[in-house]
């Protein structure tokens, strides 16, 4: 299956913890809980924002603190259908300038690779990929490393996620816009699960992927909404915004991106230093004033590849820990248990 998106530019690598992004999901999240009659102060539970900071265009959080309030919506409500409810309560004009420019898109292919391109600027707790091939196009997703590490959050995530590619597939194509199937990577679950009569096609369980299936013909109408003259100049705002988030970011971004180029033999702190022009002593302080280590992202980026690995190949032990760079499983292991409390073998089981 050929990607339409093999130009994509380099989204940069964003840790867990950082605190830059709009709070569009969470507020959506919020919104439909506290409708349920769920207490403000519980759904904002251990994420550092106030009541009156959850709608502010100033506000900005990690993808970690929306991960908590994912747990924290588990733990509270006992809607069945809770992650896609939150999903689809998501649209088009809640995101901004990125919301805009898929709005803006003179034709609907165009559109699903912009938004797969510049998903970095949706807070995303998942990656996303549009594939097309014979008449058939469909969207994967796969939620980031950490949430493989809880299946329970793994799905709020997946239906959640699917909840708003549906509503912004609508918001764009018309609210006739129905997929043909939605294949689902893990098995039937008794807490939650998406409404297969609201979304207007069968589910399969237990798949290979996390993936909704649609006709290309949807992709063929005319994108009446689009724009080519305001498209471009829309792009360049989204530009803007990409070049923002990696300021925000700062020097923890460049050193992701320059270990990820060689994650089997990580280039040493003092290597880096180089590459960027700095000192060591300049590049360490440069790494404790953004509250991290060296030895920390590396261990996060190891930690998010392993689980990825775990999740979605059949890798043995001994051969991821020989592309991480380990001398050996027994020390893959152990560094494992000490990034997750859990042993490779429990993830692969759940």
């Amino acid at each position: 299956m050929r990607s339409i998106a093999n130009d994509a530019k380099k989204s940069p690598i964003v840790g867990l913890s950082e605190r830059v992004y709009e709070s569009t999901k969470l507020a959506a999240l919020f919104d439909v809980l506290v409708d349920q009659g769920c207490p403000a102060d519980e759904i904002l539970g251990n994420v550092n924002l106030t009541v009156d900071e959850v709608h502010s265009p100033k506000s900005r959080i990690s993808l970690a603190e929306l991960m908590t309030a994912c747990k924290n919506a588990i733990r509270l409500s006992s809607d069945p259908h809770l992650p896609y409810r939150i999903g689809t309560s998501i649209h088009i004009s809640a995101y901004g300038m990125y919301g805009f420019a898929i709005l803006c898109c003179p034709d609907f292919r165009k559109a699903m690779v912009f938004a797969e391109l510049y998903h970095a600027l949706a807070a995303p707790l998942a990656t996303i990929e549009f594939t097309e091939q014979e008449g058939s196009a469909s969207w994967v997703i796969e939620p980031n490393a950490r949430a493989a590490a809880d299946p329970q959050i793994y799905r709020f995530i997946t239906e959640m996620q699917i909840g708003i590619h549906i509503s912004l597939m609508r918001d764009i194509m018309g609210s006739a816009f129905t997929p043909d199937q939605i294949n689902l990577a893990y098995p039937k679950a008794d807490d939650f699960s998406l409404p297969a009569d609201q979304i207007g096609c069968g589910l399969s369980f237990a798949s290979r992927t996390n993936q909704i299936v649609f006709r290309s013909a949807w992709l063929d109408q005319a994108a009446n909404l689009g724009n080519k003259t305001t498209y471009p100049t829309v792009v360049a705002h989204c530009d803007d915004l990409l070049n923002d988030l990696k300021s925000r970011i700062g020097i923890a971004g460049e050193i992701r991106v320059l270990l990820l180029r060689n994650i089997t033999n990580p280039p040493t702190l003092a290597a880096i230093a180089k590459l960027l022009e700095v000192s060591d002593r300049s590049l360490r302080r440069q790494l404790r004033e953004q509250g991290i280590s060296f030895r920390g992202l590396l261990d996060e980026l190891r930690m998010q590849i392993a689980l990825k690995y775990l999740r979605t190949t059949r890798l043995a032990n001994e051969d991821i820990a020989l592309a991480l760079g380990f001398s050996d499983a027994t020390n893959f292991r152990r560094a494992f248990r000490r990034w997750t409390n859990k042993s490779p073998s429990e993830i692969r089981g759940e």
